[in-house]
């Protein structure tokens, strides 16, 4: 048993191998689970709102960028270039490891967030829940400037991304179902443009982690075909939702699911690749 653990959860973390079938049947069975227990705790409660869900995506926000503070500084792009470089560098805090990385930066993202909706219900402020979450991005984005130094390759991600994303707020008239396929087409289009082509342009290599994504790219021969199978089932998933006879809230909390599915990969490889981590 702690061999299975070991091979299947502990050495693809240490090895930079990405997931496997296991971990990520495991992984998504946590996930799917962890996902019913927070409806239940927040119905009646908080209402999952548009407030809501922009204080949710800002800290989805700090997680992505956290993760590839831990990226840059494995990779040896985050240089002591200034005192607070050099105080996170001998810190050691962000040292890739089981919490700065997946699926822990998942969980430390996920409790924090928890933590101080929890706290802001007993003062009755949960719409500050945003402004938390920015004042916990923004030093790390900060911190991640002076290494950009590809930023100009993020334009035709974001294009990829905004084109699908108009045309289905056009089509839906919902700005969360557009922040939907937003989150989908980021994510399948960084995929695309990092591996397809900002790998041979700047001769750094990546690799797809996830073995759906791994497959598609690797059956097609491009992973442009992931791109468009990612904004396809997200117009898919979006219609469902808007014809689902179900409440705007339980409407909202899926909808805001699918958004972090997308949205929290999609800015960690946009931000890993502008610095070439």
């Amino acid at each position: 048993m702690d061999n299975f653990i070991y091979d299947y959860f502990i050495s693809p973390i240490w090895d930079r191998s990405g997931y496997n079938i296991i971990n990520t049947l495991a992984y998504a069975l946590i996930a799917i689970a962890s996902i019913y227990a927070i409806s239940r705790a927040l119905k009646g409660r908080v209402a999952v709102d548009r407030a809501f869900i922009w204080g949710v995506m800002a800290f989805v926000m700090f997680g992505s960028t956290v993760r590839v503070v831990t990226d840059s500084i494995d990779n040896g792009r985050f240089l002591d270039v200034s005192p607070l470089h050099g105080l996170v560098l001998q810190s050691h805090i962000y040292d890739y490891g089981y919490l700065t990385v997946s699926p822990g930066i998942y969980i430390v993202t996920a409790a924090l967030m928890l933590g101080t909706l929890a706290a802001l219900y007993l003062v009755k402020r949960t719409g500050w829940l945003v402004y938390v979450g920015l004042a916990l991005w923004l030093p790390h984005f900060i911190l991640l400037l002076p290494f950009m130094g590809y930023a100009a390759y993020a334009l035709p991600i974001l294009a990829l991304a905004a084109i699908p994303a108009y045309a289905a707020y056009r089509h839906f008239k919902d700005s969360a179902l557009a922040l939907v396929v937003a989150g989908q087409a980021l994510d399948g289009a960084a995929t695309f443009f990092v591996i397809d082509v900002f790998s041979k342009v700047s001769g750094i290599q990546y690799f797809e982690q996830h073995v759906v994504g791994g497959f598609i790219g690797t059956f097609f021969g491009t992973f442009f075909a992931f791109y468009l199978l990612k904004v396809g089932i997200a117009f898919a998933a979006s219609y469902a939702l808007q014809k689902e006879k179900m409440d705007d809230e339980d409407r909202n909390y899926v909808a805001l699911v699918l958004m972090i599915m997308g949205f929290a990969p999609g800015i960690r490889d946009i931000l890993r690749m502008v610095i070439g981590a």
